[in-house]
């Protein structure tokens, strides 16, 4: 899948994934020639069903594959312009990225001023004061301030990804890899969270890869998407026009064709043989 281009005035790009494959156990292949591109102070969508390689992808990205016996066995990555191959997950970290993982993995016996204590790891080695950072963390998720000190494990299901997210502003990175923000939150906090993402990106220029199975979201936020079925990307594209496109609308935004009818994935999973989508 063609990487979008970019314009001789355009900075280079903060992600750049080119044809990587991933297996597992050394026989199960999970991504196939998967190809990507994160523009500077961007948000990039990526979008797919449940098993499709969206939650590997960002793992290849961050460096977590060696932790569930999984490993890159062709392609590359690079971050920031410098290859990711063999670099330590930690030194990822303090380059400038960071992976907001699914389920939220924060510290659930810790403060919530505690867990962003324990996120200025992240900082080690560069100038500025995490107080600051704190300062931020707390203008953006005002109930966190209110919470900081009770334990983590106490809060809501949005307040622990508030958190999450929370922990990775302290790191100040340059790109965030957001899995599945809204997984198990209200519709209200699913709206409260997508605006803040919105906000982190245009205040702070922080570049984002946000994994989500809620299309409609993530094309709220992001400026261009790739979807993703059995470990390969099979279409992309600035998200205007994705949000165009026959057969997104159809399998991902809940719309089928004449009259803007709802249908249902039991009714049109038939499209996974359909040439034109895969091909």
């Amino acid at each position: 899948m063609p990487i979008p281009a970019q314009t001789a005035a355009a900075p280079p790009p903060v992600l750049e994934v080119t044809n990587i494959e991933v297996v597992f156990k050394k026989t199960v292949q999970v991504l196939r020639g998967l190809s990507l591109t994160v523009p500077r102070g961007c948000i990039v969508a990526l979008l797919g069903s449940n098993g499709a390689g969206k939650s590997t992808t960002l793992k290849a990205v961050s460096n977590l594959l060696g932790l569930e016996n999984g490993a890159i066995s062709a392609g590359t990555i690079r971050f920031d312009g410098r290859p990711v191959a063999g670099l330590p997950p930690h030194e990822l970290v303090r380059a400038g990225l960071f992976h907001v993982m699914e389920g939220r993995r924060i510290f659930e016996d810790l403060s919530v001023e505690e867990n962003l204590v324990a996120a200025t790891y992240a900082r080690t080695g560069r100038a500025g004061s995490a107080a600051g950072r704190f300062d931020l963390v707390y203008e953006y998720f005002p109930n966190l301030h209110e919470r900081r000190s009770v334990r983590a494990g106490y809060l809501s299901g949005g307040e622990q990804q508030m958190l999450a997210i929370g922990r990775a502003l302290v790191a100040e990175p340059s790109l965030i890899l957001l899995d599945e923000p809204s997984l198990g939150l209200s519709p209200r906090l699913v709206e409260e969270i997508f605006a803040i993402i919105a906000r982190i990106n245009a205040e702070q220029g922080t570049s984002m890869l946000l994994v989500e199975q809620n299309a409609a979201l993530a094309f709220a936020v992001a400026s261009y998407g790739y979807i993703m079925e059995t470990g390969r990307i099979v279409i992309d594209g600035p998200v205007e026009r994705l949000a165009r496109d026959r057969d997104v609308r159809e399998f991902y935004l809940g719309l089928g064709g004449a009259g803007g009818e709802h249908r249902s994935y039991r009714d049109v999973k038939h499209y996974k043989r359909r040439k034109r989508w895969l091909s």
